[in-house]
């Protein structure tokens, strides 16, 4: 681990529904000592017991940001995103077959220091009424993979048990940092 630069860095963990990326952002910011930005998504749905609509998807990305932007302050080196307003807009392309045009701008304005994108190889396991199926998991992912490279966006893909995505994580930002 790297000493303190005095710098906050902003990392987003994106990946498919159920492939880990809540547990490697909790695990990410207990090794590094820091904080991490839990989901919205999934607190919407457990408040309003369904998901959002498509007039929702902005409201969703929305409050995303400003969760990022008020734990900023209490981050140390890294602030640990679970997911970003890109994954919000891959989701309503997903789902609505589009993307509304505020969504649009804050996805490709919204950027992150770092990339991390979780491999669909943790057990697919239910979850009430936010993720859908093995199958669908495996179109975002592939629907990821696509935009980030579509749009030359660099990103670290990370496998395995959680210690093994920790310490690829670890290997890459060794690199960052040096």
């Amino acid at each position: 681990m790297s000493e303190s630069t005095g710098t906050v860095h902003r990392m987003a963990i994106l990946g498919a529904e159920s492939s880990g990326k809540s547990l490697l952002a909790d695990a990410l910011a207990r090794r590094y000592q820091s904080v991490w930005v839990p989901e919205y998504l999934r607190e919407f749905v457990d408040t309003h017991q369904r998901v959002p609509t498509e007039a929702e998807q902005i409201l969703i990305a929305r409050t995303q940001v400003e969760r990022e932007l008020a734990l900023f302050a209490e981050a140390k080196d890294w602030l640990f995103c679970d997911t970003s307003p890109l994954m919000t807009a891959l989701y309503s392309r997903h789902y609505f077959g589009r993307v509304d045009a505020e969504l649009d701008i804050l996805e490709k304005q919204h950027d992150y220091d770092f990339i991390v994108v979780t491999a669909p190889d943790f057990p697919w396991t239910p979850d009430g009424l936010q993720r859908e199926s093995p199958a669908v998991r495996q179109q975002i992912h592939e629907q990821l993979l696509d935009l980030l490279d579509e749009r030359e966006i660099p990103f670290l893909m990370v496998t395995g048990s959680l210690p093994d995505r920790v310490e690829q994580v670890d290997f890459a930002l060794s690199f960052l940092l040096s």
